[in-house]
């Protein structure tokens, strides 16, 4: 197989195709609320009413061998900063579990409607701007280094569909930009750490048209990945689109997978999915267990082993708040999480 990687990457200098660790397959879950849930007294319970450390419950009771963290730049409060990120980062290294860092490169929320510039970063030029971005990563994995931690992927920038760093790596208005954002990122995080896998994380995993068009522009400016990351989420595909059905969306994103993988000659993630608890109505939830179980069964079995694992954006998220979670209102999990053990039960 290496033999036959050698040609393809002479045709292909932008490009880095990473090995898999082994042959496995990962199922995680993103948790950057739970610092915050645990602070304010919440306390998690399994199926049974036992009271558990949600970690250790997700690991030994769902499978979950990944943590995903985000990671914001000067965030208020201090919320996902690097102390915060460093803080769980530590608990997931003492439960045995991979840690995937989400470079957001805001001082707030960035995805596909908003992608501000932190505000110490305000008034930059370009070239300064890279280096803001350089800097930052460095920073923040510099810390999780000195305290003996190795994220196994890191993400540089979050559902960067129309681009980060708003106006000035915006997609439509600077294309070379925005790619130059990329490579400055994946060039920093090699910097700490050689070995960590970089991932251009995009949402709307079902639609093709998407990845096509921003990954050849990435390409196109000389920016670099290891992994694609997807985003995929039928209950806000549909959300104002009747037209469109779980089962074809999720049909859909399998497909652009192995299109992705196949085209870009590199692996794919599924880093963020979520489905609807609604206590008042249990059908919707066994709904979401059954398009989980699909989507972890079918990202392993029918991508040709190119898409190497599913995460659960939030699930310990309480009804009430956000409502694609996967706990009920009493902190214990619903039929939702289930999907982790039934698509693979004998992943441990």
């Amino acid at each position: 197989m290496k033999k036959l990687l050698i040609p393809m990457l002479a045709l292909l200098p932008w490009l880095v195709v990473a090995q898999p660790k082994g042959n496995d397959f990962v199922k995680g879950a993103d948790v950057g609320f739970l610092t915050g849930q645990e602070r304010r007294g919440v306390v998690f319970h399994d199926r049974n009413g036992q009271e558990r450390e949600c970690l250790e419950m997700l690991k030994n009771d769902y499978q979950m061998s990944a943590i995903r963290m985000r990671v914001w730049v000067n965030p208020r409060r201090g919320d996902c900063d690097k102390y915060v990120l460093l803080a769980m980062a530590r608990r997931v290294k003492a439960l045995g579990m991979d840690l995937m860092v989400d470079f957001h490169y805001a001082d707030s929320w960035a995805d596909p409607a908003k992608q501000p510039i932190p505000a110490a970063w305000h008034g930059h030029s370009y070239e300064q701007m890279k280096q803001d971005v350089r800097e930052h990563t460095i920073d923040v994995l510099s810390l999780l280094k000195q305290n003996g931690i190795q994220p196994r992927w890191v993400q540089v920038g979050n559902e960067t569909a129309n681009g980060l760093l708003w106006p000035m790596g915006h997609i439509e208005k600077n294309p070379q930009q925005y790619a130059g954002f990329i490579r400055t990122g994946y060039d920093a995080v090699k910097e700490v750490f050689p070995e960590a896998l970089v991932i251009i994380h995009l949402d709307r995993g079902h639609k093709q048209s998407l990845y096509d068009w921003n990954l050849d522009i990435v390409r196109k400016y000389g920016g670099k990945w290891d992994m694609i990351g997807m985003s995929l989420y039928p209950y806000w595909a549909m959300e104002g689109h009747p037209e469109l059905k779980a089962d074809d969306i999720i049909t859909d994103c399998i497909a652009n997978i192995r299109h992705c993988s196949q085209k870009y000659q590199c692996d794919v993630m599924i880093v963020e999915t979520g489905f609807e608890v609604d206590e008042q109505h249990p059908e919707k939830m066994d709904e979401g267990r059954r398009q989980l179980t699909r989507i972890i069964r079918e990202a392993r079995t029918a991508t040709d082993g190119h898409c190497r694992g599913v995460f659960y954006w939030e699930p310990q998220c309480l009804p009430g708040g956000y409502k694609l979670g996967a706990f009920d209102s009493k902190a214990a999990p619903t039929a939702i999480m289930e999907g982790f053990v039934e698509a693979w039960p004998n992943a441990l």
